[in-house]
């Protein structure tokens, strides 16, 4: 099929490269003529494991290709991806103006029968309103052309994208046309399962959906992170208590891990939305809002340990390792690293950092007062203290011995609970977890 993504954004660039590599063409529209420029050059502005190799091949091949000629492309298309950003406003609402600018771009350009496909996560009733658009557009030129609106948003987890794509834990189409929903139907054919089929549903209960999904996990997030307090009052611990929690069938096991908080570009910004959107409706938004302000507190709770092992931190030199919100991803937006490392700025504090892949991306947030390590153990070197704030795999089975002779202190605060407190005691380290 001839496929059309407006956006070569995260969301886009997943999902453009990974339907171009099912055997479709794509065109991927941008407004950005430098990075449009870069992408047809095969230069990818981002990292996401797996995604390159299929991006650089998919590119030789000719399924994919890129572009800034919206008519053109919207003209050639069958489906039409919009896959903007819709980043949070001051008072936590999302910002939608760029799917509708893409509405009208749509409805100005349209010359036949198109399925037009929101991917972006978008509040309830954004399909009614992006068809409204394109028929008000449609009507400016006094054209008649049919058109369908779709939700089928994304579920993609940073770090695990392409998977997430290849082999979905579910898709959802919300779609109210059939002629839609069987094209969307084949169009999915090759990665949907027995097991797990495509669900259709009606426009807003996929637009809900996604939110709920995510502010679900963030529940769990934010409510092992409360526990976790407790955990530290009375002398439990909040790993074997999350464990035991797990083995109930009815709770399963996956996100319980308390931490230093959750971020990225979904979690924080939806469960806002959400929050949001139940009090635009004039319902009352508690539990979201508590799950928010749990999260932010979590992120600011390390420091406070740092200063009872260590109370003066001016002129003294902390290692942060880890700066992306999660491991195997470049991406920084709502990390905790961001929060720790102001909190440490403002008490005067030298910091060291280091991370396998967001340090270019952390570079442009923090302009002085950081040093860029080239490794993990340079990040050390003279350190009185060391936060853990991403679970990289290379932080999990480090030399010990190293750390400790190129610390001056061996303080270790670990905000992802990689280690074992008895062990890391053994080895000689003053450690504090999350919870333990």
């Amino acid at each position: 099929m001839k496929l059309l993504v407006i956006g070569s954004g995260y969301v886009g660039l997943v999902c453009g490269t990974c339907f171009a590599d099912l055997g479709n063409e794509v065109a991927c529209l941008d407004v950005d003529k430098h990075k449009v420029e870069q992408l047809n050059k095969g230069v990818l502005p981002l990292y996401e494991p797996g995604l390159e190799e299929l991006f650089k091949r998919n590119l030789r091949l000719g399924r994919l290709k890129f572009t800034r000629d919206a008519e053109n492309a919207i003209k050639q298309a069958e489906i039409i991806f919009v896959c903007v950003g819709t980043p949070p406003k001051p008072n936590g609402e999302a910002d939608t103006s760029y799917v509708y600018k893409a509405a009208h771009t749509i409805g100005r350009h349209i010359n036949d029968y198109k399925i037009i496909v929101t991917k972006s996560t978008v509040p309830v009733g954004t399909a009614q309103r992006i068809k409204k658009i394109i028929s008000s557009e449609l009507n400016k030129r006094k054209k008649k052309i049919k058109f369908d609106v779709v939700s089928n948003p994304e579920f993609l987890r940073e770090g695990a994208a392409v998977k997430d794509f290849q082999n979905p834990d579910r898709i959802i189409i919300g779609a109210s046309s059939e002629r839609a929903r069987q094209t969307l139907a084949k169009l999915y054919k090759s990665i949907a399962r027995a097991t797990r089929p495509i669900m259709f549903t009606t426009e807003k209960n996929a637009e809900l959906i996604k939110y709920a999904s995510n502010a679900m996990l963030a529940t769990r997030i934010s409510f092992m992170n409360e526990l976790s307090s407790l955990c530290e009052e009375i002398g439990a611990d909040i790993k074997e208590v999350a464990r035991g929690m797990g083995f109930d069938t009815r709770i399963g096991s996956r996100y319980l891990q308390a931490g230093c908080g959750y971020g990225g570009s979904c979690f924080p910004k939806d469960v806002k939305a959400l929050a949001q959107i139940l009090e635009q409706y004039g319902l009352t938004s508690n539990l979201m809002r508590t799950v928010d302000y749990i999260n932010e507190r979590q992120k600011r709770s390390l420091v406070p340990k740092l200063k009872r092992l260590l109370p003066e931190l001016e002129g003294r030199t902390i290692a942060v390792w880890g700066l992306s919100f999660k491991p195997r991803t470049d991406d920084i937006r709502g990390a905790p690293s961001l929060t720790v490392i102001d909190q440490l700025l403002k008490e005067d504090a030298k910091i060291r950092v280091y991370d396998p892949e967001a340090m270019n991306n952390a570079k442009k947030v923090f302009k002085q007062g950081v040093f860029f390590a080239k490794n993990a153990y340079d990040a050390l070197r003279g350190a009185h203290a060391l936060i853990i704030l991403t679970e990289w795999d290379e932080f999990r089975e480090p030399d010990f011995k190293q750390m400790k002779k190129l610390m001056k202190q061996p303080i270790i605060i670990d905000g992802r609970n990689i280690y074992d407190p008895d062990e890391m005691k053994q080895a000689g380290f003053k450690y504090k977890g999350v919870g333990r």
